[in-house]
């Protein structure tokens, strides 16, 4: 039996979705969830075999829930939105349905997960939330004691490298989250700067920057963070406050 999670935002979509998934007796439907915070929590305690994952959400959407799996389950992307298919079928996602979408369209996705689920193939969603991210990101969701928090960018103060993740500071928590600082340094807006292979900074944020030693500097955050950088670093960030 393929444990199955609906996570849809609209009703009349996850009834569609689960009378199409009535012929298929080998699925089983586990729960259905509203949004990507129930979505989150029904992974982590039924761990299924797919999900059905609606994009656009409030607050959360379908991609910025895949960032807090890990590892996240096979998807099948459903959407009115068609702006991600490729990406999402680069980055080897099953299927994604483009709304509305009849049954035989659905049934095609539907062997394309028994296919991948028989095969054990892995389905890197890392990618597909990689490539799908908004730019520049509008929002950041990290966790915080199992608890889901959203961040705007202005309340980030440093993203600092940690072997395959990043601490990302703000003015009084850190949050740790599977990310690289080659993302961030793309997607965030230009008020960020990487002034080190491993720290980036909101320039927003910085009081003052400091000689420290002969070649390095040392800048001052509102937060009280020190963060050193170099002196091509620093010939960046003085550049940056004389536009």
């Amino acid at each position: 039996m393929i444990k199955t999670i609906i996570i849809e935002d609209e009703a009349p979509a996850r009834s569609l979705l689960k009378h199409y998934l009535k012929r298929h007796e080998n699925f089983q439907i586990i729960t259905e969830c509203a949004n990507g915070f129930e979505g989150v929590k029904a992974i982590n305690e039924h761990n299924p075999d797919l999900i059905f994952l609606d994009i656009q959400m409030p607050k959360l959407t379908g991609f910025e829930m895949l960032e807090l799996l890990d590892p996240a389950p096979p998807v099948i992307f459903t959407t009115a939105y068609d702006e991600f298919a490729i990406k999402a079928f680069e980055a080897n996602a099953v299927d994604y349905l483009l709304k509305p979408f009849d049954e035989n369209r659905f049934d095609a996705a539907i062997q394309k997960a028994v296919q991948r689920i028989q095969n054990k193939e892995a389905i890197p969603t890392e990618k597909v939330v990689e490539a799908s991210a908004q730019k520049p990101l509008d929002q950041v969701v990290v966790t915080n004691g199992g608890k889901i928090e959203i961040l705007m960018p202005e309340d980030i103060f440093m993203i600092e490298a940690q072997d395959d993740y990043v601490m990302i500071y703000t003015e009084k928590e850190q949050y740790l989250k599977k990310k690289t600082m080659a993302f961030y340094e793309e997607h965030l807006d230009n008020s960020f700067m990487r002034v080190h292979r491993s720290h980036i900074i909101n320039t927003q944020k910085v009081v003052n920057i400091e000689l420290y030693g002969k070649q390095q500097y040392q800048i001052k955050l509102k937060n009280n963070l020190d963060v050193k950088t170099s002196k091509s670093g620093y010939k960046k960030i003085k550049e940056k406050f004389m536009q």
